[in-house]
């Protein structure tokens, strides 16, 4: 069962490393879904975040911010636990990317000016995870040792 999908989506021969990262950025996804689906943290939940995206030409709105908003919260939740790294970091990413072409590049680079900054700095954090896994003391590491056997 070694060449499974499973097993390849689960695989990770990174250490410790990988934990650095997931956690906090997992924090921070978890957070940010937070305010777009449930307005925590400040955030304007669904409906004003629908409502700020169409503002901007992002349409339909309400879909778009409840793509997002699961994304962010659901996704930094596997980053967290380390569940299905690569395909949260997969979607992760294009979110990030998304969110720098159609909100932030004409801001340029600095989050004083609303620019791209942060969202660079998350779309290489799951990038990185994208390639590494979700490394050790992860689900997915727990899961690719019981599909070895």
């Amino acid at each position: 069962m070694k060449n499974t999908i499973l097993a390849k989506i689960f695989a990770t021969k990174s250490g410790f490393s990988a934990l650095a990262l997931r956690v906090p950025v997992g924090i921070t996804f978890i957070a940010h879904g937070a305010q777009k689906l449930f307005g925590a943290f400040g955030g304007y939940g669904l409906e004003g975040t629908g409502q700020w995206m169409a503002s901007i030409g992002l349409e339909p709105g309400y879909t778009l911010a409840f793509l997002t908003g699961s994304a962010e919260f659901f996704g930094g939740v596997a980053l967290l636990l380390g569940l299905l790294t690569r395909p949260a970091a997969a979607i992760l990413a294009f979110t990030m990317a998304m969110a720098i072409f159609t909100v932030h590049i004409t801001n340029g680079l600095f989050m004083a000016n609303n620019g791209y900054e942060f969202a660079l700095a998350l779309l290489a954090v799951t990038v990185s995870l994208l390639f590494s896994g979700a490394g050790k003391l992860s689900v997915d590491s727990h899961l690719a040792a019981r599909l070895a056997k």
